[in-house]
């Protein structure tokens, strides 16, 4: 008998536990088959991938408003099975909120400016693969392991992030700060980010009107080695949604570059998404990237299959 209780008992107490954390698998695999053509050479067929990921998260309500986080997330090819640089290399993180707002530690995913900015407004393939935003920089991307974030409460429409991560090298600390504004079909973001002596200043806007969403953004960028990050880039995207289908368009242009490293040129999409369900769509698009030095001109047309899990 007290044997049966104990058991009893234990399972009471790891079901109540279980209760009150979570642990998800999710991801997303997304792949093109695309007709394309680099400068002056030959046009190619290639099976690429966008950004495909696998990934663990979870939390545990703590209790008087506290809860715990975690993020570790995987880049992977899919038409090869590699791994994409480092393993977690997307995102490991650990994080402890409230209503103070949000503390996250570790390797974190892309800056919270450029999210804030360049990713909100990329509606069609969400920033990924060749038709991703080649003329907007963002210095600190890429540069937030060993770092600190901190996300305010939503305070009436209006949320903020800043960032933060150890110095590696004679460069310095990477410092982001970024802001989010929501009012009902009105979004807005500000980022900002600084390495060293390169700086990035953007600033979003995104309306929706029914059926058609309109956006864009303007990311202005100076300093860097032999001003090698300055420049003004600029992005207008909008989307026509009809019935599961969603037509896209989007353009950009950067002006204003002095250094080889950035140079000016121009980018658009066109596009269409047909949606199969919640999680996967169909889609292709032709992309065009043209800029000083035929070189690194590029232009694809792309089918696609997208699978969130």
């Amino acid at each position: 008998m007290k044997r049966t209780l104990l058991v009893a008992s234990l399972a009471l107490v790891s079901a109540s536990a279980f209760a009150q954390s979570t642990v998800q698998v999710y991801g997303r695999v997304n792949v093109t088959v695309e007709n394309e053509k680099v400068g002056n050479g030959s046009r190619t067929t290639a099976l690429n991938n966008n950004a495909s990921r696998i990934g663990f998260k979870g939390s545990e309500d703590l209790g008087g408003g506290l809860k715990a986080s975690f993020v570790l997330e995987h880049g992977f090819d899919p038409s090869t099975g590699a791994a994409a640089s480092r393993f977690w290399g997307r995102e490991s993180t650990i994080s402890l909120g409230g209503n103070f707002g949000r503390v996250m530690l570790g390797n974190a995913a892309a800056s919270e400016s450029y999210f804030a900015t360049v990713d909100y407004v990329s509606m069609h393939n969400h920033d990924t693969g060749t038709s991703s935003d080649a003329l907007a920089a963002f210095v600190v991307t890429g540069q937030l392991q060993n770092s600190v974030s901190y996300f305010s409460p939503n305070m009436g429409g209006l949320n903020f992030a800043v960032q933060t991560a150890e110095k590696t090298g004679p460069i310095g600390r990477p410092v982001v700060l970024a802001g989010n504004y929501d009012a009902g079909p009105l979004h807005l973001g500000l980022g900002y980010e600084k390495l060293g002596s390169a700086k990035s200043l953007g600033l979003r806007g995104l309306y929706e009107m029914g059926a058609v969403t309109v956006g864009g953004y303007v990311e202005r960028g100076t300093g860097g080695t032999a001003d090698s990050n300055k420049g003004t880039a600029y992005r207008l995207s909008a989307m026509y949604a009809l019935g599961a289908g969603e037509f896209h368009a989007n353009v950009g242009r950067l002006t204003g570059t002095t250094n080889a490293a950035r140079k000016n040129g121009n980018q658009y999409t066109l596009g269409y998404n047909y949606n199969l369900s919640k999680r996967t769509k169909v889609y292709g698009y032709y992309t065009n990237l043209n800029v000083t030095g035929t070189a690194s001109d590029y232009n694809s047309f792309a089918l696609g299959v997208r699978h969130n899990f």
